[in-house]
Formats: structure tokens, sequence, C-alpha cells
């Protein structure tokens, strides 16, 4: 496919609304641990090292292309580079996962972070070139970037969190302040995808991983409103953007309101009852329980073919799963399941 004939792919014109004659598929961390390829890589180096290598980046980018014939490539990059260039002291740990050792949790915290920061980010911008040149226009590729409320939930506990009791704590008792740390962010994210659009990519997906920890009340005013603001500000021509989060079942009519071309639904809703009650011309994304790809072939096989025959007529519907892929996933189903969603027609 050359570059010219990018737009006519399978994901972009599902992105778009578009007729396709079959569902195209890509699964959210599929440049990941599942893979023994991905190990190999990982063993050699920090993830971080990983990340700002654009030609390791471009490694890992390329494993699910070349081993599972997915329709869509994603970025091999992490939602908090954008809290590093803003100051944050990043690490990664294995079976920790990320850690900030600077937390943001005062006014002197949000003070100090850094709102222009494309020159800390240069290296997402090569690899995006270094991966483009491998694809040759074969598949379209997916940048992507975490939400601010997402983030500032990365930044305000240290790390990961089970209840986000911290950046609770924040937006309820410190509004003004929770809402300085999220503008900054917002403005960094609106900078960093655009920064991806000038560097060549054909679609994008924000992630807002975190924003079920919110009521409805909260995530309108500490997550949807940036969310928002930063897709009203991309140069998004003939870039589809993707709006993701946990708990879209939920806030998926909100979401809507964003204008994204996309929404991505996690596996708790049926996907046709959310696409009913969206406006025409936004496509959705999902929502296969990741936990499937554990079972017997049998089980992801009928499935995927009660969601595909679910959302038989539907223009505008990618398949993807409900939430990242996880580790420990056999790499054997994964395999299936992509080769299932392939051979299938409407």
């Amino acid at each position: 496919m050359s570059e010219n004939n990018i737009q006519n792919s399978l994901f972009l014109r599902a992105a778009f609304s578009k007729s396709t004659e079959r569902p195209p598929v890509w699964i959210m961390r599929q440049a990941g641990r599942f893979m023994p390829e991905y190990w190999e890589i990982k063993n050699k180096y920090t993830f971080l090292e990983m990340c700002k290598t654009p030609e390791i980046a471009a490694d890992v980018t390329m494993l699910p292309v070349n081993l599972l014939g997915i329709d869509a490539a994603i970025l091999f990059s992490d939602i908090l580079v954008t809290a590093e260039a803003m100051g944050g002291d990043l690490s990664f740990t294995q079976g920790v996962g990320p850690k900030f050792a600077n937390p943001v949790r005062n006014q002197a915290d949000v003070d100090k972070l850094l709102t222009e920061v494309d020159d800390k980010l240069q290296y997402v911008a090569d690899a995006i070139k270094v991966i483009q040149q491998r694809l040759n226009g074969s598949i379209p590729l997916i940048g992507f970037a975490g939400a601010p409320f997402t983030v500032m939930s990365y930044l305000v506990e240290g790390g990961s969190s089970k209840d986000f009791k911290l950046t609770k704590l924040l937006i309820h008792n410190h509004p003004d302040l929770a809402h300085q740390l999220l503008a900054k962010i917002a403005k960094v994210t609106v900078d960093y995808l655009n920064l991806q659009i000038n560097a060549g990519v054909n679609a994008l997906q924000l992630f807002d991983s975190w924003a079920l920890a919110l009521s409805w009340d909260d995530y309108k005013e500490f997550s949807h409103n940036y969310n928002t603001e930063i897709i009203s500000k991309l140069n998004r021509k003939d870039i589809p953007i993707i709006s993701f989060c946990k708990g879209s079942s939920v806030f998926a009519p909100l979401m809507a309101e964003s204008k994204p071309d996309v929404i991505s639904v996690d596996w708790n809703a049926d996907l046709l009852d959310i696409k009913k009650v969206l406006p025409a011309g936004i496509a959705i994304q999902g929502n296969l329980d990741p936990h499937i790809l554990y079972a017997d072939k049998k089980v992801i096989k009928e499935r995927i073919h009660r969601l595909f025959e679910r959302m038989r007529g539907e223009d505008g519907f990618i398949f993807n799963l409900g939430h990242g892929i996880m580790p420990d996933i056999p790499f054997d189903h994964v395999k299936y399941a992509v080769e299932l969603i392939k051979e299938f027609r409407y």
C-alpha cells in the first residue's frame, strides 16, 4: 500500500465510519510482554532506553506487524513520557511498574513543572520516522498520549495506585491546584500529539486509563473537559483520534461530546448498545474481554464471532480488546484470534 493509499486502509476507513469488508484489528499493548521476542529485546535494555532509542522503539513496534499481521501498528512508547519531560523523575521497576521519585503534592511542585518540552520528546518523533520507513506505507501507524487525569494520577500518587486516594484528595480539597496541574499536562499533551502528527503518524489514541476511578461529576470536571480541549486543538486533518478510557461503557455519551472520531469501549458494555447511543459519524472500537484470550480456542472463536454478528451491518467498527493484553496470555492464542478476524467476512 502506497502512502497515497494509506487512507484506503481497513483501519482508517473504519475509523472514519466508512464501510469495510471485515473489522480491522489491532490490540492495545500488542507490542508487549506476551511476546518472547519482546523479552529478547527487553533483557538487553531498560524500558526507558527502549522508548528513547528510535531504532529499538521501531524494532518493538514492528514485532506485532511481522508476527501477527495486524491492521495497524502502534508506536512503542509509554503514556508517562510527557510527565517525565515536564520534570518527573521517572523509573520503571520489574514487577512494580512506574515510580516518580518526586511526586507532585503542592503548589511549589506544580510550579516547577515545565510546559515547553517538545525538544525533550524529539526521540518520539525520531522513532515515528524510523517506524514509517519500516512500514513503508503497508499499514497505518497509531501514535498516542496519556490523558491529563491519568498522567496526573501517576504524578500525584508517585506511581500506580489501587484507590487514587491522594489524587482524589487533591481534586476535592484543592480543586484549583488540580486544575493548574491538569492545564499544564493538557498543554504538553496537545503539543506532543501535534509533534507526532508532524512526524508522520496516521492516527492517534488518547488513553485515559484511570478515568473509571472518578464519579460522573468529577470525570466531567477533571477529565472530560481537558480531553475535549486536547482533541479540539489537534491538527487532525485526515488523522482520526480515538478516545479510550476504562469506564467508557459509562462515560461514552460524555466522551462523544469531545468529538473524537472513534470511542474505544471497555468490556463491560454491549458494543452495539453503545454504538446506537453515539452520534452518527463516531466509530467504535473494542471490546473483547482480554481474559477470553486465556480460554480454549473454541471459546475464543465463539466469542469473537458472537461480537462480530452483534455488530453486523454497522459501519465504523474496529476490533480491539476492552483494555490492554495481559503479559502471560499465550502468544499462540493471540495469533489464532488475529487469523480468525482476518478470515471473517460480513
